[in-house]
């Protein structure tokens, strides 16, 4: 494909680096030593200019755009862009990334023709919102087409001894073992260790039943948030525990920010300034009484440092959100549930829409080591009544046929329903094949 990217900061970048390999990119951006980091590096053609400027479009006039995606800083500077590059050049697709979630009531999105947009903040925030409903668990990940969750659980020092066999419809599609993904072919509790992570895909009550055996650390409910950082993602979170009726404490070093995050939440969550330190202040104000602490700075080590000093004053699930992609695989090790950050939510949500297509969805999961492909059969599908085999060379790549509430092992001929859909789940190498495979069929 051709691809059109405004802005090169971090999130253009990553763009950048993930999709040039395979496409041809290019890069817009007014910051000229940001253009040359990014062709010192990567195969691109960078354009210096305005994104907001006609004139700098007139020198791709001869050019056609598969797709053109806005990610700078501004939401402005992103829906002008995305206005005025169909005015010169010919895009099929737009994606947009827009911190103001105003935009996703309005119309503005269809009457730009806009393909997709990405709120970020909300993004983030409603992952920490999800994991009230699985206080045990490090993150759950929803899907179109079926009810069932993905949802991952950290194996704690003092778990009970594990079941002979899962619960009916529930399979686990991932263990993460010493920073690597290892897709197991069935259910062998005698090869899980304490430490590892597990991810488990199906009906949610299955998988909830499994979480007090699983993790005996972290709280069975959550009531009392302690949140670090009152900027707009500090704000956001607050606001949606807040609207799940948890008590919310707010923690900002800048005594201003502070104000704002007040004035934004209406007075509904206490808002502590800890601009000489916080050692004090979890005894003080009683931080430690909480069932859960959310880190959302924009800084990952402090990130990370306020994390530990939540759990060494007894709080027992500690979040920390990711801004940087280097710090996952720290937080992981440290045993902090990872949250990702606006910047990476918009990187891996983009990415996910690209490769998704008309026929096939795809989803990344542990860190983006691997990746959920789902294929519906509509009503209108030539699949209905086809007998259909997996691929030959399937590898470590698990496959399931979720037809109707039922979660059935693709091992072997299948004949197709109206409405079926076929999951697979596979390390992040075989995310071609696989592809290649769903869309053939």
């Amino acid at each position: 494909m051709d691809i059109i990217i405004a802005g090169a900061g971090k999130v253009g970048y990553n763009l950048a680096r993930t999709l040039s390999p395979v496409h041809n990119v290019t890069v817009i951006d007014r910051n000229a030593e940001a253009l040359h980091r990014l062709q010192e590096s990567l195969d691109i053609l960078p354009v210096h200019g305005d994104i907001e400027d006609p004139q700098t479009y007139r020198k791709l006039i001869d050019q056609e755009a598969d797709l053109f995606i806005a990610v700078t800083n501004l939401d402005e500077a992103n829906l002008i862009s995305t206005l005025i590059v169909g005015d010169t050049i010919e895009v099929k697709r737009k994606f947009i990334r827009l911190r103001n979630d105003f935009f996703a009531k309005s119309g503005i999105r269809e009457k730009l023709g806009i393909t997709d947009a990405v709120f970020p903040l909300q993004l983030t925030s409603e992952t920490v919102r999800s994991l009230f409903n699985y206080p045990r668990a490090n993150n759950v990940k929803s899907f179109v087409y079926t009810p069932f969750k993905l949802i991952s659980i950290r194996v704690s020092e003092g778990a009970e001894a594990l079941p002979e066999e899962l619960p009916a419809n529930v399979a686990l599609v991932g263990i993460e073992h010493k920073r690597e993904l290892w897709i197991p072919q069935g259910w062998e509790p005698d090869r899980i260790e304490s430490g590892d992570l597990l991810y488990f895909f199906g009906a949610v009550e299955g998988i909830r039943s499994l979480c007090p055996r699983i993790d005996t650390e972290a709280p069975g409910e959550i009531e009392r948030c302690v949140v670090f950082g009152a900027g707009d993602l500090g704000i956001t979170i607050a606001s949606k525990l807040l609207e799940e009726g948890k008590d919310v404490k707010l923690v900002e070093k800048d005594p201003r920010q502070c104000e704002l995050a007040d004035e934004a939440l209406e007075g509904e969550a206490m808002t502590l300034n800890c601009k000489y330190g916080t050692s004090t202040l979890f005894e003080e104000e009683g931080l430690g009484h909480a069932e859960m602490m959310i880190a959302a700075t924009e800084d990952d080590e402090y990130n990370i440092i306020k994390c530990l000093e939540a759990r060494e004053h007894g709080i027992r699930k500690v979040v920390a959100v990711n801004n940087e992609m280097e710090y996952y695989n720290l937080m992981h090790s440290l045993g902090i549930v990872v949250v990702r950050g606006p910047k990476v939510s918009t990187f891996h949500t983009i990415v996910e829409k690209i490769h998704s297509s008309r026929v096939v969805t795809e989803r990344k999961y542990c860190g983006g080591k691997g990746v959920v492909l789902l294929r519906k059969v509509f009503p209108a599908s030539r699949l209905i009544g086809r007998e259909i085999s997996p691929p030959k060379h399937r590898e470590e790549a698990l496959l399931f046929l979720l037809r109707q509430e039922s979660l059935l092992p693709f091992e072997g001929l299948v004949s197709i329903e109206e409405g079926d859909v076929i999951a697979v789940f596979a390390p992040e190498a075989s995310t071609e094949e696989m592809e290649r495979w769903l869309n053939g069929l």
